[in-house]
């Protein structure tokens, strides 16, 4: 059996570096490549935006759940490897065609005209390119390359910020900037990403036979079925909101922009909490398969995201149309509110990331499934019934009520399917933290007049505050990282 301090020292190690690499490049890209792009482009990005939407839409067709099932399965059986990049390559390229094809049918269907088209083509191959590299990552993962993947997990948009900077910033390219020429950079990214990702499954397996093997896809489509429903489930409840906002308002072009800008930075801390799940569910499948107790490994992950999560959370609602200011010059007061709803809803997503990758983890995807659909129409219904009242902020807080219902459902069957212990003292720890944030973003709004200041107080004062009081217990989690592992 793998002693608890070897699966947490390889969790904090990895989880370290993948969000200092994360932190610097992404909000790099955020701060110096996106939000130019959306004040360049006005209510335009509102059209890119749906239309980004529409094609993770039907994102499932590119992985009918491959992803997800692979990234449990090469850890849990590292052998299959070869076999499985073997035969599951081709049937990749053989879903980018589907998919493709849904997506310009169902496009024509909604009487997209030829500039939609055209852009809906390129976001097409650039989900295809995503698609394809996270699956070759899950490879890296099974593998326990978790420093490997780490960079990866970075390298497109390292990639997009030189090609766009250099855009944007400078004069070294001949072309003007528009809309077609950033989704023109982020192909271009996208395409180099997964030719470096491919070179390195490939070193690290044996030979690789590419064929069409019938009997052997039709075998991984029946097991990964329930991971394809959960996987379509979750994006669209994830999605729909843009679409939903577009087309049942007058002026949906510009709501869904309002609602971009509120989106833009929820979409950011997600891909941290994304990231975690990605570390966190093969070594959650190797735990569960040794028979291993996962609840210490549960709390370290849930302490380490919820802590940031409320920070965030508490400041962006608070500060939420300062912050706007800041990036954008249009619509500020109504994005505001919705970015103050959307990062509350990062706290749901952040613990959805936890819980939720357990029981995948586990292979509960039944249960999960009915979650998630339970979870797809009250969302659906709770939009139809706000975004004619309130629109864009009507749309958030519809998504914000469905991720803490869903949450919740998660982790009641957490705690009964793993026997997980309610620790009262570290819930009593956590509200007594949270009331801490939450006073703290109050006082320091109510008395102070320097923006700087009171953003610097609301983070540092509750972050200060959870180190004291070790729900994030810094002292261990060095020892941890420097501890050498016994030679037994």
């Amino acid at each position: 059996m793998v002693k608890p301090f070897v699966v947490h020292k390889k969790f904090l190690s990895n989880v370290l570096l993948l969000v200092v690499l994360n932190l610097v490049i992404k909000c790099t890209w955020i701060f110096g490549i996106d939000i130019k792009v959306q004040d360049l482009t006005k209510d335009d990005y509102g059209t890119y935006f749906a239309l980004f939407n529409f094609s993770m839409l039907f994102n499932i067709f590119l992985d009918l759940g491959i992803t997800s099932f692979n990234n449990k399965n090469i850890a849990q059986n590292v052998q299959l490897v070869t076999k499985y990049v073997s035969g599951i390559v081709v049937f990749k390229a053989i879903l980018f065609v589907v998919y493709l094809i849904i997506s310009m049918v169902v496009g024509f269907m909604m009487g997209y005209d030829d500039v939609k088209f055209h852009f809906l083509i390129f976001m097409s191959i650039n989900q295809f390119l995503i698609s394809f590299t996270q699956y070759l990552r899950t490879n890296l993962t099974g593998l326990e390359l978790y420093t490997l993947d780490s960079v990866l997990s970075v390298l497109d948009k390292s990639l997009m910020i030189i090609f766009c900077g250099a855009l944007l910033y400078t004069d070294l390219l001949p072309w003007k900037f528009s809309l077609n020429t950033f989704i023109y950079m982020q192909t271009l990214a996208y395409g180099i990403t997964a030719l470096i990702v491919f070179a390195l499954v490939m070193s690290r397996i044996e030979k690789l036979t590419i064929k069409l093997n019938v009997p052997f896809l039709l075998a991984i489509l029946r097991r990964t079925a329930p991971y394809a429903l959960l996987v379509l489930t979750m994006t669209a409840y994830y999605r729909l909101d843009a679409i939903m906002l577009e087309y049942m308002l007058e002026d949906g072009k510009r709501q869904t922009a309002i609602y971009a800008q509120g989106a833009r930075l929820l979409d950011a801390v997600t891909q941290f909490g994304y990231l975690m799940s990605t570390l966190l569910l093969p070594m959650f499948a190797r735990m569960i398969k040794r028979r291993e107790k996962v609840r210490s490994l549960v709390q370290l992950a849930f302490s380490i995201i919820i802590v940031p999560a409320l920070i965030l959370a508490f400041t962006a609602t608070e500060y939420s149309i300062e912050i706007m200011d800041i990036l954008y010059d249009r619509h500020t007061e109504q994005s505001g509110p919705v970015l103050g709803l959307l990062m509350m809803c990062f706290v749901a997503i952040a613990s959805t990331y936890i819980f939720g990758t357990l029981l995948t983890a586990n292979g509960s995807l039944r249960l999960l499934n009915q979650i998630a659909i339970a979870g797809l129409i009250l969302n659906i219904v709770l939009n139809i019934i706000l975004i004619p009242l309130h629109k864009a902020w009507g749309s958030a807080f519809a998504s914000m009520l469905t991720q803490f219902i869903v949450v919740a459902i998660q982790i009641i069957m957490c705690k009964s399917i793993f026997r997980l212990r309610i620790h009262y003292k570290f819930l009593g720890s956590l509200v007594v933290f949270g009331g801490i944030a939450l006073a703290t973003t109050t006082l320091t709004r109510n008395h102070l007049d320097n923006l700087a200041l009171q953003l610097s107080i609301s983070v540092l004062v509750p972050l200060v505050f959870a180190v004291g009081i070790r729900i994030i217990d810094v002292g261990q989690i060095y020892k941890t990282i420097m501890k050498k592992e016994e030679v037994t």
